[in-house]
């Protein structure tokens, strides 16, 4: 499991983990950024499971703009992960 929590954040259809629920030994950083015009520049990383690497695999936004300021440091993915409730 790649991370468990009951109080993500959600934002764009987006669930945000907190960063203490994330299994940090599956997560390697990447060289990779991007940028929202509301939350500001989102950092990434590399996903690594059972010697299969999932690049750029999740994001999150270390220092956000205002209006996302509730998702600071909180780890969001991209598919192939699947998100469960």
């Amino acid at each position: 499991m790649l991370a468990q929590s009951d109080r993500c954040e959600t934002v764009e259809g987006n669930y945000y983990f907190p960063p203490e629920t994330v299994n940090r030994e599956y997560f390697k950083e990447s060289n990779t950024h991007t940028n929202c015009l509301w939350k500001g520049e989102a950092s990434y990383y590399d996903i690594e499971v059972d010697g299969k690497t999932n690049k750029d695999g999740a994001w999150y936004y270390p220092n956000p703009k205002e209006k996302a300021k509730n998702i600071q440091n909180y780890v969001a993915f991209y598919p192939p992960v699947r998100i469960e409730s």
